[in-house]
């Protein structure tokens, strides 16, 4: 049996305001799932269930047909690291220190980075293409890099399932295709499942395998993005003309977007 990251029949309220009701989709092993919705739809409380920062009014999340509820945070951490979307760091740590962090879940008490911890840290450097940077001190790091670095901590704790919260939501055009091609090549490799939280329908539609779309506060549609980015689809949920195409530079999918529906009405 297929190890998978199953949520079903979520329902979290803030403030007895529903934010997800009933929102049920499967993380299948080894894809890249884009959960796509407009803001205020409950994409990243949806995430923040995922690996129990938040807990739910009802329903459940299953990690391997474990409720995550029954499980520590040290247990979930070894299988779920998160890439928050904020990658702001206050402190004057370098690289390295950043990326060892990832391995705490792992460490016993009072004790350091055992050689194999050493092993993981620098290898997860060499994946992201910061071993030649890891004295460099993350603060003074262009936001692309720090991304970068938050990434390469998140592979430190070796994880099964890697959570995206908009990870390109405050980086330049480049950069952003540099953060997602790393991701999506990093999770072929290591056969990492990847959820990648976003409203970039064109990003989404290029790198993802499996969409789920998220309106009022529940998961209407999941599928591939050939099924499920359809213009009618966009115009329901993002309230935009948009369709689906292959790129015949690349052959890689893209969305184009002609504007906004209620411009035209």
């Amino acid at each position: 049996m297929e190890l998978t990251l199953n949520v079903k029949d979520l329902c979290y309220k803030y403030r007895d305001k529903p934010v997800l009701d009933g929102a049920t989709v499967e993380i299948r092993p080894g894809e890249i799932l884009g959960i796509l919705g407009v803001n205020g739809s409950g994409k990243t409380t949806l995430l923040k269930n995922l690996n129990r920062n938040l807990s739910p009014e009802s329903g459940a999340v299953y990690l391997d047909g474990s409720d995550l509820q029954e499980l520590t945070k040290k247990e979930i951490a070894k299988s779920i690291a998160a890439v928050p979307q904020g990658n702001e760091i206050r402190f004057a740590f370098t690289v390295e220190e950043m990326v060892a962090m990832g391995r705490i879940p792992f460490m016993r008490q009072f004790e350091g980075e055992s050689s194999e911890d050493l092993k993981i840290i620098e290898q997860a450097m060499r994946d992201t293409g910061l071993w030649e940077m890891k004295d460099r001190l993350i603060n003074e790091m262009s936001g692309g890099e720090r991304q970068k670095v938050i990434i390469a901590r998140a592979l430190a704790q070796t994880p099964k399932y890697l959570l995206m919260d908009e990870p390109t939501n405050h980086l330049d055009i480049s950069a952003q295709f540099d953060v997602l091609d790393l991701v999506s090549g990093l999770a072929r490799k290591n056969g990492i499942s990847v959820v990648l939280v976003s409203h970039n329908l064109p990003m989404a539609a290029r790198y993802c395998d499996r969409v789920a779309l998220v309106k009022d506060h529940t998961i209407i549609c999941t599928g591939t993005p050939e099924e499920i980015l359809t213009p009618e689809n966009m115009r329901e949920v993002f309230s935009v003309d948009g369709e689906l195409i292959v790129n015949p530079k690349n052959g890689l999918r893209t969305v184009i977007l002609n504007g906004s529906v209620k411009k035209h009405e």
